[in-house]
């Protein structure tokens, strides 16, 4: 794979992200990201400061590679997040869930890399306004919150890439070589990676989840929640339960309460398999084992050549 965009802006071999998912990507999974050759990146949404403190420290301990954080910026204590990113000397920053203008200037002028995560072309031109040095499009056959457009990968890559000027990243629906050969066909840099790895043996899920996402099948999760935030989970019972509220046309606060607090920890950290929120993506119909990093970006690798030799013939 020769040098490209996004493996020049993170000083990466790959041009693959490891996406920073709540409760699944803790310094393990980013660290084994990293020394696999990838941009590895913490998810900061589900860490209190202090513990996302503790988790850069162990993955600078780990790796000598670039690594990254990813900020859902709707945190409550964002500001607090910030300064400990800038005090621990993290280089790269991917922030979603919100204004990419508020933090953008502020992080760049640290020296920091930032990176926006968007759903839309719409979002996309505001991230590349506001100064970011790269975008990533989502499409909704991602896992965890989606954009409420559901525009799939396929039409989002090709319609941002009509438009944008700075370097793109494809996500939703990419787990091996083939569908990356694909995004970068359609005119993406490179690919960030969620439903893959967290089925993996570094990521901080719980092995209950993990089996729960290696035996899903097609059609196993659905997109919901729309009036709250768009949420594509696995149809379990809590899933049924917010089906079955639906049915007498809730009000915001009906659904809210009946999400509470702390469901996707349950569901993915702590494994209640019943009464969690288990988001995963689409693609995890196409995972059949729990490996370790190094072999997942060995076998994507591996099949983006034979996928790009066998498209050559064509």
């Amino acid at each position: 794979m020769s040098n490209n965009k996004i493996t020049e802006l993170f000083n990466i071999e790959y041009p693959i992200i490891q996406a920073g998912m709540i409760w699944n990507s803790g310094w393990r999974l980013a660290s084994a990201a990293s020394n696999s050759g990838i941009l590895g990146l913490i998810g900061a949404g589900s860490m209190y400061p202090e513990v996302l403190r503790e988790h850069i420290q162990k993955c600078k301990k780990t790796t000598d590679k670039p690594f990254g954080v990813n900020v859902p910026m709707l945190y409550p204590d964002i500001e607090k997040i910030m300064d400990i990113i800038v005090e621990e000397g993290v280089k790269i920053v991917f922030t979603s869930a919100g204004n990419p203008k508020t933090w953008t200037k502020w992080l760049q002028e640290k020296g920091i890399t930032v990176v926006h995560v968007v759903s839309s072309v719409k979002f996309a031109l505001k991230a590349q306004e506001a100064g970011v040095d790269a975008v990533v499009a989502e499409g909704f056959e991602a896992g965890g919150h989606n954009g409420r457009d559901e525009t799939t990968t396929l039409t989002l890559i090709p319609m941002v890439k009509e438009q944008l000027e700075i370097p793109l990243i494809a996500a939703g629906g990419v787990a091996n070589g083939q569908a990356m050969l694909a995004c970068m066909v359609l005119g993406a840099d490179g690919v960030q990676v969620g439903s893959r790895f967290v089925a993996s043996e570094e990521s901080s899920a719980h092995q209950a989840f993990k089996q729960v996402v290696v035996n899903a099948k097609e059609g196993d999760t659905q997109l919901t929640l729309k009036e709250l935030a768009p949420v594509r989970l696995i149809k379990n019972k809590f899933f049924q339960d917010i089906q079955e509220l639906y049915k007498n046309s809730p009000s915001v606060d009906d659904l809210k309460t009946l999400l509470g607090r702390a469901r996707a920890k349950k569901g993915m950290f702590e494994g209640d398999l019943e009464e969690g929120e288990l988001e995963i993506g689409q693609i995890s119909g196409l995972i059949h084992e729990v490996k370790p990093v190094s072999q997942i970006v060995k076998d994507m690798v591996e099949e983006f050549e034979i996928a790009k030799n066998k498209v050559t013939k064509l």
